[in-house]
């Protein structure tokens, strides 16, 4: 029999604490995993106290999952060295932005052998594109209006709050942990919202797997009887899924903010599923159509079009008129806001292909965000999709 696999969950946000808790409880009676998980936890002081020891006292994250006790074995941390020292399976559970700094202090920390999972439902890495952006806000912060760019990239350093200004385009959360540590990288995605997976509701979720073997190791990870996995050998179609949700909910959000009803929204759902298709097949290759209809597709679009932080906001953005900077401080306690993003980066690559026309909804999302185009004449680009002419 091999050596029980030792877990490192690096994160411990309001997601991280839910698949903690799925973690903690299995490792704990499967002999496949040591009983100990370590949670990296980025130190914070809450009532006084370090976050790392109300966690280990109290077992409960009392700031991003309060109510839902962790089990006595998840271990948090704020040394990430020593949390990911040994680690078997590294569990990536983080805002985005802090990817590519995390991964550089763990070169030469991580072995060779180890497995990652993302649980990081953004792209990073935008092309040149973005500096005109950046450009762009500067404009507008001269004129004093309102713009996601100018409260979203305040410098012209070439990493700029983690979208990586690079010469190749958008790059997917797992392709930059392995190249940045030269370990395979698997995905898990879903219609998963934390306090729910927390509170035991049943729901589903996909594990996009580079690798057949890491299949059955990483379903008895994180599968429960109310956590359901289904794993597919499809990680970039499962983690594609995860990303350019986002910039959908965002489009409901938007219609949402306008005071449009549910046909307008299940019309917002159905253009965008449609233009998530053509994306992933137009710019990634091996993409299966029927990954699109597991719980990290569909699924999961549902879902944070009605329930979702991207939609929340981008409602707000319309109906109060405040830079979306603002009210992600004011509404996510702490947490980051990764549609925005991601209708960026999406934008980069359509226009340096000159294909903006052919993906008008994802267009119109982000002109609306920039604020190139009010929101109020977002659904006359809708009206006016290809699939209507």
């Amino acid at each position: 029999m091999s050596n029980p696999r030792k877990v490192c969950i690096v994160g411990s946000g309001n997601w991280g604490s839910a698949i903690a808790r799925i973690v903690g409880q299995n490792v704990a009676k499967n002999g496949m995993f040591e009983n100990r998980v370590d949670m990296w936890v980025y130190e914070e002081t809450v009532d006084g106290k370090k976050l790392t020891e109300i966690i280990n006292t109290q077992h409960e994250n009392v700031k991003y999952l309060k109510g839902y006790k962790l089990p006595e074995n998840v271990v948090a941390n704020p040394d990430l060295k020593a949390s990911a020292s040994g680690a078997d399976i590294l569990v990536f559970v983080v805002p985005h932005q802090f990817v590519p700094g995390l991964c550089e202090q763990l070169k030469g920390v991580v072995k060779q052998n180890t497995i990652a999972v993302s649980l990081i439902k953004v792209q990073v890495d935008t092309g040149h594109f973005a500096k005109q952006l950046l450009q762009k806000s500067k404009n507008r912060k001269r004129k004093k209006t309102r713009n996601f760019q100018t409260t979203q990239m305040p410098s012209t350093d070439p990493n700029i709050n983690g979208l990586n200004i690079k010469d190749k385009g958008l790059q997917l959360i797992s392709h930059l942990i392995k190249e940045s540590l030269g370990i395979d990288c698997n995905v898990l995605m879903g219609a998963n919202l934390a306090h729910e997976v927390a509170a035991g509701n049943f729901c589903e979720t996909t594990i996009g797997v580079v690798k057949e073997e890491y299949g059955p190791v990483l379903k008895d990870l994180f599968q429960t009887d109310s956590f359901r996995c289904v794993v597919v050998e499809d990680a970039t179609t499962v983690e594609l899924c995860g990303a350019l949700k986002n910039v959908v909910a965002v489009g409901a959000g938007i219609v949402d903010g306008l005071g449009y009803g549910d046909n307008t929204k299940a019309a917002v759902i159905r253009l965008g599923l449609m233009e998530m298709v053509n994306f992933a097949q137009t710019f990634y290759k091996g993409v299966k159509i029927d990954t699109f209809l597991e719980s990290c597709g569909v699924a999961d679009l549902v879902t944070t079009c009605y329930g979702g932080r991207n939609r929340r906001v981008a409602e707000a953005f319309v109906k109060t008129k405040k830079p979306i900077k603002e009210l992600e401080a004011e509404m996510l306690n702490g947490q980051s806001l990764q549609g925005p993003h991601t209708a960026i980066e999406v934008n980069t690559m359509l226009k340096n292909k000159q294909m903006e026309d052919k993906f008008p909804f994802f267009t119109a999302v982000f002109k609306v965000i920039t604020e190139v185009l009010p929101p109020e004449r977002m659904v006359d680009c809708l009206k006016a999709h290809p699939v209507h002419m």
